[in-house]
Protein backbone atom coordinates (compact mmCIF):
# COMPACT_ATOMS: atom_id res chain seq x y z
CA UNK A 1 0.00 0.00 0.00
CA UNK A 2 1.93 3.02 -0.99
CA UNK A 3 1.62 6.18 0.60
CA UNK A 4 2.17 9.79 0.14
CA UNK A 5 5.11 9.91 2.65
CA UNK A 6 8.11 9.11 -0.12
CA UNK A 7 10.72 11.43 1.83
CA UNK A 8 11.54 11.35 5.76
CA UNK A 9 10.14 15.14 6.15
CA UNK A 10 7.06 15.02 7.71
CA UNK A 11 3.83 16.74 6.13
CA UNK A 12 3.51 20.51 6.59
CA UNK A 13 0.68 19.89 9.27
CA UNK A 14 1.93 17.30 11.67
CA UNK A 15 -1.03 18.02 13.71
CA UNK A 16 -3.20 16.05 12.16
CA UNK A 17 -4.04 13.08 13.74
CA UNK A 18 -3.86 9.81 11.86
CA UNK A 19 -5.69 6.38 11.79
CA UNK A 20 -3.75 3.33 13.28
CA UNK A 21 -4.16 0.37 11.19
CA UNK A 22 -3.05 -2.79 13.21
CA UNK A 23 -2.29 -5.63 11.37
CA UNK A 24 -2.89 -9.02 12.63
CA UNK A 25 0.48 -10.30 13.75
CA UNK A 26 0.83 -6.77 15.45
CA UNK A 27 -2.46 -7.84 17.08
CA UNK A 28 -1.08 -10.99 17.88
CA UNK A 29 2.38 -9.15 19.18
CA UNK A 30 0.58 -6.51 21.02
CA UNK A 31 -1.29 -8.86 23.21
CA UNK A 32 1.44 -10.94 23.81
CA UNK A 33 4.03 -8.34 25.31
CA UNK A 34 0.95 -7.22 27.28
CA UNK A 35 -0.10 -10.94 28.79
CA UNK A 36 4.00 -11.33 29.64
CA UNK A 37 4.56 -7.74 30.98
CA UNK A 38 1.49 -5.77 31.94
CA UNK A 39 3.10 -2.46 32.36
CA UNK A 40 4.79 -2.88 28.76
CA UNK A 41 1.05 -2.16 27.84
CA UNK A 42 0.66 1.34 29.33
CA UNK A 43 3.89 2.38 27.81
CA UNK A 44 2.56 0.74 24.42
CA UNK A 45 -0.73 2.86 24.62
CA UNK A 46 0.86 6.10 25.29
CA UNK A 47 3.32 5.62 22.45
CA UNK A 48 0.63 4.83 20.03
CA UNK A 49 -1.08 7.62 20.95
CA UNK A 50 1.64 9.95 20.52
CA UNK A 51 2.35 7.95 17.12
CA UNK A 52 -0.91 8.91 15.45
CA UNK A 53 -0.46 12.48 16.93
CA UNK A 54 3.07 13.11 15.81
CA UNK A 55 5.61 10.65 14.39
CA UNK A 56 8.30 12.17 14.19
CA UNK A 57 8.21 13.49 17.82
CA UNK A 58 11.65 13.04 19.10
CA UNK A 59 10.99 11.04 21.75
CA UNK A 60 9.52 8.47 19.40
CA UNK A 61 12.86 8.17 17.64
CA UNK A 62 11.41 7.31 14.56
CA UNK A 63 14.04 5.98 11.69
CA UNK A 64 13.19 4.73 8.15
CA UNK A 65 14.18 1.10 7.76
CA UNK A 66 16.26 -0.50 5.15
CA UNK A 67 16.67 -4.09 3.56
CA UNK A 68 13.84 -6.18 3.57
CA UNK A 69 11.86 -3.51 5.61
CA UNK A 70 12.47 -1.20 2.99
CA UNK A 71 9.47 1.26 2.91
CA UNK A 72 8.89 0.85 6.91
CA UNK A 73 9.58 3.10 9.84
CA UNK A 74 10.42 2.37 13.41
CA UNK A 75 10.12 4.32 16.45
CA UNK A 76 10.87 2.84 19.67
CA UNK A 77 8.36 2.43 22.65
CA UNK A 78 11.06 1.20 25.64
CA UNK A 79 14.70 0.55 25.22
CA UNK A 80 14.83 -2.61 23.53
CA UNK A 81 11.11 -2.31 22.08
CA UNK A 82 10.19 -1.11 19.28
CA UNK A 83 6.62 -0.62 16.66
CA UNK A 84 7.49 -0.94 12.91
CA UNK A 85 4.91 0.79 10.84
CA UNK A 86 4.47 2.18 7.08
CA UNK A 87 2.77 5.56 6.76
CA UNK A 88 -0.21 5.14 3.71
CA UNK A 89 -2.99 6.87 2.58
CA UNK A 90 -6.53 5.34 3.71
CA UNK A 91 -9.67 6.58 2.05
CA UNK A 92 -8.12 10.03 0.90
CA UNK A 93 -6.54 10.22 4.38
CA UNK A 94 -3.12 10.17 6.19
CA UNK A 95 -2.95 6.63 8.38
CA UNK A 96 -0.60 4.40 9.89
CA UNK A 97 -0.05 1.01 9.19
CA UNK A 98 1.10 -1.34 12.02
CA UNK A 99 3.13 -3.98 11.02
CA UNK A 100 5.01 -5.28 13.99
CA UNK A 101 5.75 -4.29 17.75
CA UNK A 102 8.65 -6.80 19.99
CA UNK A 103 12.05 -6.69 20.74
CA UNK A 104 14.88 -5.19 18.44
CA UNK A 105 15.84 -8.81 17.73
CA UNK A 106 12.82 -10.09 16.74
CA UNK A 107 11.19 -6.99 14.29
CA UNK A 108 14.14 -6.39 12.87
Amino acid sequence: MPGRFAGPNPPQDSRVKRALLPSSSFIRSARRLARKNPEVAKDLHAVLALLAEDPWHPSLHTHKLKGALAGSWACSVAYDLRIVFRLVVQDGDDAILLEAVGKHDEVY
